[in-house]
């Protein structure tokens, strides 16, 4: 008999943030109620920071305070309402006249309600959802009647990034390229059906089924949004789907296994969280937490691989999904090294549905949010990395060959191959102090200075590593254990990192560390400035010269979130009566015009997570406004931008109260479940015509 799922919630632990703890569970393992992997005794930063507070003389200590602290009330109770100096003047700001290009739209207000709720003057529909046919034979989703080769057809679950290739210079027919982060099963299945301690194999193979990727054609409707159409490009790729591991550590030994003794091809990709759309026209694709599908990491005795389980979460005998009853490969006593064929950035040619997808090995392996490229000036393929842990790194890969213009057949295979030959780095954030001035309490910048300097510290290139007792292909395939060694900065949960194409700037999104300052733990630092950090903050970086090839940088914070009548908040010195609240920054975008755009993830003021505009030059730069929520229990993911329209990943809507009293019946409404889907939005009017951020 299966547990009934709200009981499942006390056995869990806590996951400190506005998330349900079913969502923790499938989603990373409920990492959060685990010690943190990084166990390295690195410097911390707040060691070698900060004159910031004393140079400037504005917010001294305290301003920043722990999440214990009498400051921190603000963000206990219910959603905050829309600022009053914000309401009603769209993008105006109380001076009359002027406006934001992209962000002159009506702020929504916090809320719960089981909606996706736009501005007013925009419209909305569903491209896709969960179960809805991609491939040719697929039959209609039926809830209660699925099975693994009809989800293998299907649209898959919980979908995370969202991508957009055009197909025609007016983006009327465009290729969509989505994520199917994880499975929580005992929401996808009928009440009554599911029992998480004896799953059925054909439950497990329908959850192999409804991870990985999906390719579909979706074109412009006259009457506005985007529909899906039948096409030679729409694919699925699944846990069964074949890849090609290549770079530096393919064939290595650490990869080698019993169905694969040459290590050089994988089945399937999963936990795919966020991604980016390169220059050439493919998509890149990061396997995030791969660590809770592993069973028996506990019965390794041999200390140095006990060591490399231990530093990537991987603990303890059976797993909760138990597929290692099913594959001895997700068994770690029987296949020691399928684990490592996992946390990789994985690229797909959307353009090519016959391609053999790849693990590229040479941008290292971690808990990997996504990765976003730049082309450098000289021609190099710079792409950056975040490893969504706490305590974790930020890394970049610059390649050695240069990029072919293009998305030609031939520039795609061409560029694909440079991010298999380069220099892999680690970033360490420097303040501008000496450690005696550190207090703990952290310090906020006033606009329009940098706080500091970074250094990029590189790990191996091609065949020679830089790290001490580590081989080149020891730091590929074990690049937490080897960053360990070169004291690179602890962050609060990199995620989504990537370069503004209109201010060459990179913006990295810090989620959360409800950790900061606990006792034994990394205390607060100029670039992660809070202890108990439960709403995350957003980091803005300049290479040295604007040259993303560079080693050094210069850095700032642009927004420390959460309630803006906190005293812990920070919104690039814009005035915080301004500002819509913002909690837990995951996945970031540019519009047209560089404006930054947040999707969040695990809101910790009371209200659902949503998508965020906020101008990152002139007077206004800073100001936060909510462009959208998503329904109850859900998270915003992937968000694409252009002129005339928004596309948003509607993710685990409802999860955590099970499928016999599901919390959201969104999208479908009435009594049914709850489907992840992907929601187009834009402004009423002539299709095409109206665009997004205008009044």
């Amino acid at each position: 008999m299966s547990v009934e799922p709200r009981r499942l919630l006390p056995l869990l632990g806590s996951h400190r943030t506005g998330r349900s703890a079913v969502t923790c569970e499938y989603r990373c393992g409920n990492a959060c109620a685990h010690p943190a992997p990084n166990r390295s005794e690195n410097e911390y930063f707040g060691d070698v920071v900060k004159n910031v507070v004393s140079r400037r003389g504005a917010l001294r200590a305290g301003a920043v305070l722990s999440a214990t602290a009498a400051g921190f009330a603000a963000l206990s109770g219910t959603a905050a309402a829309v600022p009053p100096a914000l309401a009603g003047r769209g993008g105006h700001h109380g001076r009359p006249g002027r406006r934001v290009p992209g962000t002159d739209f009506e702020p929504v207000a916090p809320n719960t309600a089981d909606a996706v709720v736009v501005p007013e003057g925009y419209e909305q529909r569903v491209v896709i959802r969960w179960g809805d046919p991609v491939l040719p034979g697929a039959p209609a989703f039926d809830f209660f009647n699925q099975t693994a080769a009809a989800q293998a057809r299907q649209f898959g679950y919980n979908n995370d990034f969202v991508g957009l290739i055009p197909q025609d210079p007016q983006g009327w027919r465009n290729l969509l390229v989505v994520n199917h982060e994880y499975t929580s099963e005992t929401d996808m299945f009928p009440a009554g059906t599911y029992d998480e301690n004896n799953p059925t194999e054909e439950q497990v193979r329908i959850a192999w089924a409804a991870h990985g990727l999906t390719v579909v054609q979706a074109q412009r409707d006259p009457r506005g949004g985007l529909k899906v159409v039948p096409s030679r490009y729409s694919r699925r790729i699944t846990m069964d789907t074949p890849f090609e591991l290549r770079g530096p550590a393919a064939g290595s030994d650490y990869l080698k296994t019993s169905a694969d003794p040459g290590g050089r091809t994988v089945l399937g990709t999963q936990n795919n969280c966020a991604g980016g759309v390169t220059p050439w026209g493919t998509v890149l694709s990061g396997e995030e937490n791969f660590n809770q599908y592993f069973a028996n990491g506990g019965t390794v005795t041999d200390p140095a691989a006990a060591e490399r389980l231990s530093r990537y979460g991987i603990r303890g005998g059976a797993t909760s999904r138990k597929w290692e009853r099913f594959d001895k490969r997700w068994d770690i006593a029987q296949e020691p090294n399928e684990v490592n064929r996992f946390g990789w950035i994985v690229e797909i040619d959307p353009n090519d549905p016959h391609s053999t997808p790849v693990k590229h090995t040479a941008l290292g392996r971690f808990k990997h949010e996504g990765a976003n490229i730049q082309i450098a000036r000289d021609g190099r393929v710079v792409v950056y990395m975040g490893d969504d842990e706490r305590f974790d790194y930020i890394y970049k890969f610059v390649s050695k060959g240069k990029a072919k213009r293009g998305t030609s057949a031939y520039a795609r295979r061409h560029n694909s191959r440079l991010l298999d030959d380069g220099t892999l780095y680690v970033a360490r954030f420097t303040g501008d102090s000496p450690a005696s001035e550190i207090d703990g309490s952290g310090a906020l910048p006033s606009d329009g200075e940098f706080d500091g300097t970074g250094r990029w510290i590189p790990l191996a290139s091609g065949d020679k590593s830089f790290v001490d007792g580590f081989t080149a292909e020891e730091v590929y395939v074990f690049t937490r254990l080897a960053a360990d060694k070169v004291s690179p900065t602890k962050m609060d949960r990199p995620e989504d990192v990537e370069p503004n194409p209109h201010n060459g700037r990179v913006y990295a999104a810090l989620t959360n560390n409800s950790d900061r300052g606990a006792a034994g733990k990394g205390a607060a630092d100029e670039a992660n400035p809070r202890n108990g950090n439960r709403n995350g903050h957003v980091l803005e970086w300049e290479e040295h010269r604007g040259d993303h090839t560079a080693t050094t940088f210069s850095w700032r914070l642009l927004l420390v979130c959460g309630d803006p009548a906190a005293a812990d908040t920070y919104f690039g010195g814009f005035p915080k009566d301004q500002v819509s609240p913002i909690s837990c920054p995951d996945n970031v975008a540019f519009d047209g015009h560089g404006n930054l755009w947040i999707s969040t993830d695990g809101n910790a003021l009371g209200s659902n997570d949503g998508l965020f505009s906020v101008p990152v030059a002139g007077p206004d730069r800073g100001q936060v406004k909510q462009f959208l929520t998503v329904p109850v229990g859900a998270e915003a993911c992937g968000p694409v931008v252009t002129d005339d329209l928004v596309l948003v990943a509607v993710q685990h809507p409802g999860e955590g109260a099970g499928a016999a009293d599901p919390d959201s019946h969104w999208p479908d409404g009435g009594t049914a479940n709850p489907r992840p889907s992907i929601v187009s939005v834009w402004k009423k009017g002539r299709w095409g015509a109206g665009r997004i951020g205008y009044r």
